[in-house]
């Protein structure tokens, strides 16, 4: 949910000067949001789908794979915290020892049931916008994937059930039937 009054946007430093409270705050756009904690079986999805992606990318020296919360700056107004994210070695420059600050490969957003459109609407139209070249929406409710991939500055979706593999190379396969 939003709770930016109207006024300058939300930077970098603002945010960091935020207090640890548990929830997930990010700015989109300059505008702060803040959601709770995500329940049981959305971690249960993040911690599965990591794995596929940290056995596939990390373990064989491909890149490095985060997870919830991290830091990604995408923008001077644009600071989320997506479920997992991607950086392969040709992105390891936008590492740094506090954030991830530049595009990353991929990120991963498992919906939250209480408040879906900020991810298929408010984060998607922000990674879109930033150029993020592939995006995963996760329905867990569904059991499926949406997966955005930017082609020609838009993002261009198909539907994943049973497996997915990344656009980007290193190409991984995350087997969703381990998953759900």
């Amino acid at each position: 949910m939003s709770i930016s009054a109207k006024g300058p946007p939300w930077t970098y430093e603002a945010y960091a000067g935020l207090p640890s409270d548990g929830k997930r705050h990010e700015i989109v756009d300059g505008d702060h949001y803040m959601n709770p904690a995500p329940n049981l079986y959305h971690q249960t999805v993040s911690r599965r789908l990591q794995f596929q992606l940290y056995s596939a990318i990390e373990l064989k020296g491909l890149g490095v794979v985060f997870d919830a919360p991290v830091d990604v700056q995408l923008t001077d107004h644009d600071i989320v915290q997506p479920d997992l994210v991607v950086v392969t070695n040709s992105k390891r420059h936008i590492m740094t020892p506090t954030k991830i600050k530049g595009i990353p490969d991929l990120l991963v957003e498992i919906l939250s049931p209480s408040n879906p459109t900020h991810d298929t609407v408010t984060k998607r139209s922000a990674y879109e916008r930033c150029l993020v070249p592939e995006y995963w929406m996760v329905d867990t409710e569904e059991h499926k994937i949406v997966q955005l991939i930017l082609d020609d500055l838009t993002y261009r979706e198909s539907l994943a059930t049973d497996q997915i593999t990344m656009h980007m190379p290193p190409h991984v396969r995350v087997d969703l039937t381990m998953v759900w």
